[in-house]
């Protein structure tokens, strides 16, 4: 009897060692999924990163799901860990190999970052057109356009009818620091009507259009 049950313990032994050889082959043979995946994401190395663009952020380590950030109008972004951080210039492959950078040197011994492009914000800002005009209002400024005084008031549908056309004012926003606003006064009628479009403007954001009305109505 003895001998019968240290057979069976011995058998016992053999498939437990042989399991534990298995699963222990089977972990250092290939790394977690989340990882390996991780390695083979291609990031964006083309677009560069602009205001109200969303991202996807993700620290692989964590085995959290990614989170979705917007870039804010200052060009700044809202990490976690780390703060506010500047993606001016940069594309999602130059922004993920500095937040790793940074990540490594307080928070983590390795960081593999996955930032994502999800969207494009295509607007790159606003103008705004008052006065005698036949829609007043905003007029968006595309990211891929150059966007003049002259296209603006046509996508505002044209001048109404008592507009002073030779007295078009564009006002421009000055920077911070004091500086005062710059004015600009264009005869839009030699622009839209003469044909001379060398004497347009190309708008900034923020800037206002204000078409005056002539002074005599006939």
């Amino acid at each position: 009897m003895r001998i019968y049950l240290q057979g069976l313990f011995w058998i016992a032994f053999v498939i437990g060692a042989r399991a534990q050889v298995t699963t222990n082959t089977t972990t250092n043979a290939s790394p977690p999924a989340s990882i390996a995946s991780a390695s083979s994401y291609v990031l964006d190395d083309k677009h560069i990163l602009e205001p109200g663009d969303k991202i996807s952020f993700q620290i692989i380590e964590d085995r959290d799901p990614s989170r979705s950030l917007v870039i804010a109008d200052s060009r700044e972004l809202d990490v976690p860990y780390i703060g506010r951080v500047s993606v001016a210039g940069k594309t999602s492959k130059q922004l993920a190999a500095e937040l790793k950078v940074l990540l490594e040197k307080e928070f983590y011994k390795r960081a593999t970052v996955i930032v994502g492009l999800d969207s494009v914000n295509k607007v790159r800002g606003k103008v705004y057109l008052l006065g005698q005009v036949r829609s007043q209002g905003s007029v968006d400024i595309l990211f891929d356009e150059t966007l003049t005084a002259g296209k603006a008031i046509l996508r505002a549908g044209g001048f109404a009818d008592f507009a002073n056309k030779k007295k078009v004012k564009i006002t421009r926003s000055s920077a911070a620091g004091g500086a005062a606003n710059q004015t600009f006064e264009v005869n839009m009628a030699d622009v839209l009507e003469n044909g001379k479009a060398d004497k347009d403007v190309v708008l900034e954001p923020g800037d206002l259009i204000f078409i005056p009305a002539r002074a005599v109505n006939f």
